[in-house]
């Protein structure tokens, strides 16, 4: 009786030392899996910290590449104006030293041939059938204000500082001597040239009127030489 007495308590004692050890299992797992949660949730709160701070960096640096993009954009637009600039620069240069006879130029115009008279002479007075420097001079006029870029006589190319006299029977282009016919050359818009000097009224009525023989063409493929200083 007494041996099965201790074979009760000993049963007792391992049942007790065993739920102590499960118990103990349990709150040791326990324990370990809430400290396993609080290390995941710190990681996760710092890779949330970085992510949000990376992003806080792209945003930035968003920024800087668009405000530097604008500034690209500023200066692109800056070159693109002084190209421009330059461009429009080069071509009224080009247009000048037309304008001025120091360049050979080509393209389309109006050639105006004026001559002595034909018709039988009704007056003594000879020169009231020739042509002179001032009708020379009205043709010349006109043609620049109707926008010529450059006009030669006879083939001798005009300068802002040309002169036309009347010598006799011929007339005079800064020195150099040139009998009629008078051959007017000017490179521009053919059609306006020929509209400004035939229009009624205008110069072409007034030579006629005067007894200038004048005849007007149209060229396309026109060249005037630079001018020569002798």
């Amino acid at each position: 009786m007494k041996k099965k007495n201790r074979y009760v308590w000993l049963s007792l004692v391992c049942l007790v030392l065993g739920f102590m050890i499960a118990y103990s299992y349990s709150v040791t797992a326990k324990k370990e899996q809430y400290e396993r949660a609080d290390r995941e949730w710190d990681r996760e709160y710092k890779l949330r910290e970085r992510l949000i701070d990376q992003e806080k960096t792209n945003a930035s640096l968003q920024r800087q590449v668009a405000e530097l993009q604008r500034n690209v954009r500023k200066e692109e637009e800056k070159l693109g104006e002084q190209k421009n600039n330059l461009s429009n620069a080069v071509s009224e240069v080009e247009q000048l030293r037309a304008y001025i006879g120091e360049v050979k130029v080509k393209g389309q115009g109006l050639e105006v041939t004026l001559a002595d008279s034909s018709k039988a002479l009704t007056d003594k007075n000879v020169n009231n059938y020739l042509v002179h420097d001032g009708h020379i001079q009205a043709v010349l006029h006109e043609l620049y204000a109707a926008g010529a870029e450059a006009i030669a006589i006879n083939g001798q190319r005009l300068t802002t500082n040309s002169y036309v006299t009347c010598v006799g029977p011929v007339i005079n282009v800064d020195g150099t001597e040139h009998p009629a016919p008078f051959v007017i050359t000017a490179i521009g818009n053919s059609d306006v040239l020929q509209k400004a000097l035939d229009i009624r009224g205008g110069v072409v009525d007034r030579l006629l009127s005067d007894n200038v023989s004048v005849k007007l063409q149209t060229k396309q493929d026109l060249v005037l030489e630079p001018y020569y200083k002798k």
